[in-house]
């Protein structure tokens, strides 16, 4: 009972004050109207139709909802609730005073009065009191609170310093703006020091605790370089979401959190034609191969978004499955979903699928991608990633699915390893294919993928976990990343938009060094590289190049309608005799070493080298720049 009195207390002191100022506006209109313009006698403390209008006026209040809101969140809507209750409770009174007393003592002026002074009256205590607490929260700043320096004074940085002085363990101090029109102004009464290059002598100025980097737009560039400063400081430093996690969903705006390596390699977000991609999927069957796996499954997770008609998940793990299956039953139970035990080498297991499921679009992600394991095992490399994707790719032709999209690699481009050559030998195989097939084939090709099953970062994660060392393999190596989700998205753009034959490739960005995304990940940890986290050098192993490439020599890009897109010239093959070959070339793996399976493989793909010989290496930026 006390807990309820408790709660009960301030919504009823809200109620009362609203009535007094009821009262308060109802004689002071009275007054204006008799004692200024017509000198009349003192009026009446407690007029008769007094208790009329406090029960109108009341009633109104409430109805409107203006006790549901909270004076110390005062805001716009608050206050338009208010001009909507004055308004309808002026009218209301006086047509019940009308057919009361006909008006009777009740000027016409007054009513017209009334409702302005009563707006007045109830609106600016709302807005002192919520002034006065922000005001006390800035002054008054709670023992134990954080003092952050906001990066980015926009409208992120703007409703995280509103946030922040409200409640939370962070005292907002000022912000740092790169826009020089925006230094010296105040923004939330704080203030706008300078430049994010002023942050070193900001922060020791002011007794900064913790950066937040309020830019959801930032660049990878932009980034590296604010997260740099604040590793040179020796500050704290937190950011929000980036844009394309909000515009896609995964995170919720103004949400802090800690900086991950996605954050310093992920790029500008992509620009797509969701337009284009939703009618190409929208009321559309969908099968993804190797559905379960890192790619797979983020490729489920959007196309279950864009409203396809069946969408169809064959994967040979049965864990996997189990597990993707249950994710997209759990957050698109109205989804049509099939999930199909099975592997894509099993012609018998594919041919079915198809007859059953009547695919409209095949993403084809299954595939062997783990570069030393491949070395040791090149008849599984041959079979999974050759005969595997000629099993499905035929039954595609045969079944006259509409389009089938095959997802390769960088590495896949003057190849070093078997992973990289049989890859390749997918991407023949489909390209010869897409001659004499109505099939729509279409090569998707681009490079790491972060946090991917298998990839780097997942390894350095638990090496720094365990205390180290972190294992690289030489100072000098590159690799181009970008994020799953990114990757995923352009999958289905290209899906869309592409054209039969054609090999597509995923602008990569800058190529980075993997020492750099050591470091980096153990200063996100919160330890010193080569101090606290030792990093190692194992040397290049087998299979594996310095430097990827993005394109072949004989295969001239050119610049698509997308930024982030670009078309890999491709070079003419006839099916036939690549089927003969790729039909060999399995059946050698059936009866050959990896040696000889290796001189097979080379047949077929002539570019594959048996090392890597320190190829050219093109590089997408400055190729496009020239």
């Amino acid at each position: 009972m006390s807990t309820q009195w408790q709660n009960l207390k301030p919504r009823l002191a809200v109620v009362l004050h609203d009535l007094a100022m009821v009262w308060a506006a109802w004689m002071s209109v009275f007054w204006l109207r008799y004692q200024i313009w017509e000198q009349s006698p003192p009026l009446p403390w407690w007029p008769p139709e007094m208790p009329l209008v406090l029960l109108v006026q009341g009633l109104v209040l409430y109805t409107m909802g203006l006790y549901k809101g909270i004076w110390r969140f005062a805001s716009l809507p608050d206050l338009w609730n208010i001009i909507r209750a004055t308004m309808f409770g002026a009218l209301v009174i006086s047509v019940s005073l009308f057919l009361l007393n006909r008006l009777e003592g009740v000027p016409r002026s007054v009513l017209l009065m009334y409702p302005l002074v009563l707006m007045a009256l109830l609106g600016v205590p709302r807005l002192l009191y919520r002034l006065w607490k922000d005001r006390k929260l800035a002054f008054y700043a709670r023992p134990g609170l954080r003092r952050v320096l906001l990066l980015g004074a926009g409208s992120t940085g703007d409703l995280l310093a509103r946030d922040m002085r409200r409640e939370g363990p962070y005292y907002p101090v000022g912000f740092l703006d790169d826009d020089r029109r925006l230094w010296g102004a105040r923004l939330r009464d704080l203030p706008v020091f300078g430049g994010i290059e002023d942050l070193p002598e900001v922060a020791s100025r002011n007794s900064i605790d913790t950066v937040v980097i309020a830019i959801p737009s930032a660049s990878n560039r932009q980034m590296q370089r604010i997260v740099a400063i604040c590793e040179e400081v020796g500050v704290d430093f937190l950011t929000v979401p980036r844009l394309q996690d909000l515009l896609g969903g995964r995170s919720s705006a103004y949400q802090i959190k800690e900086v991950a390596i996605e954050d310093l390699l992920g790029r500008d977000p992509a620009s797509l034609d969701w337009g284009a991609i939703r009618s190409g999927l929208a009321g559309r069957a969908v099968l993804v191969t190797g559905g379960g796996g890192s790619i797979g499954a983020e490729l489920c997770r959007q196309i279950a978004q864009l409203g396809p008609s069946r969408l169809g998940v064959l994967e040979r793990s049965e864990f996997n499955l189990y597990q993707i299956d249950r994710e997209l039953r759990r957050d698109h139970p109205e989804l049509v979903l099939q999930p199909m035990l099975g592997d894509v080498c099993d012609n018998d297991r594919v041919e079915r699928t198809l007859e059953q499921f009547k695919p409209d679009i095949i993403f084809h992600a299954a595939a062997h991608k783990h570069v030393p394991l491949l070395e040791a095992n090149v008849r599984e490399a041959i079979r999974n990633n050759v005969g595997g994707t000629r099993s499905i790719a035929t039954a595609a032709d045969r079944h006259g699915v509409d389009s089938f999209v095959l997802i390769s690699t960088d590495k896949a481009v003057n190849p070093v390893s078997v992973m990289g050559a049989t890859k390749r030998a997918a991407e023949i195989l489909c390209q010869s294919l897409a001659g004499p097939s109505a099939t729509r084939f279409v090569t998707v090709r681009f490079g790491n993928v972060l946090d991917s099953a298998g990839s780097v970062v997942p390894l350095f994660r638990e090496q720094i976990r365990r205390g180290g060392p972190v294992t690289v393999t030489h100072p000098e190596v590159t690799r181009y990343f970008m994020t799953i989700a990114e990757a995923c998205q352009l999958i289905m753009q290209v899906a869309a938009t592409g054209d039969t034959g054609e090999i597509y490739l995923l602008d990569m960005g800058d190529p980075i060094r993997i020492q750099y995304l050591a470091e980096q990940m153990i200063l996100l940890a919160g330890k010193k590289p080569g101090d606290e986290i030792e990093i190692a050098y194992t040397g290049l192993r087998p299979g594996e190049k310095m430097f990827e490439e993005l394109f072949h020599e004989l295969e001239p890009f050119e610049n698509t309608e997308h930024s982030q897109i670009l078309l890999a010239r491709h070079r003419e093959f006839d099916w036939q005799p690549i089927n003969q070959d790729v039909l060999g070339l399995i059946a050698d793996a059936d009866r050959l070493d990896d040696d000889q399976l290796r001189e097979s493989l080379r047949r077929l793909v002539p570019e594959f080298r048996r090392e890597d010989t320190d190829p050219k290496v093109i590089n997408l930026n400055q190729k496009l720049k020239g």
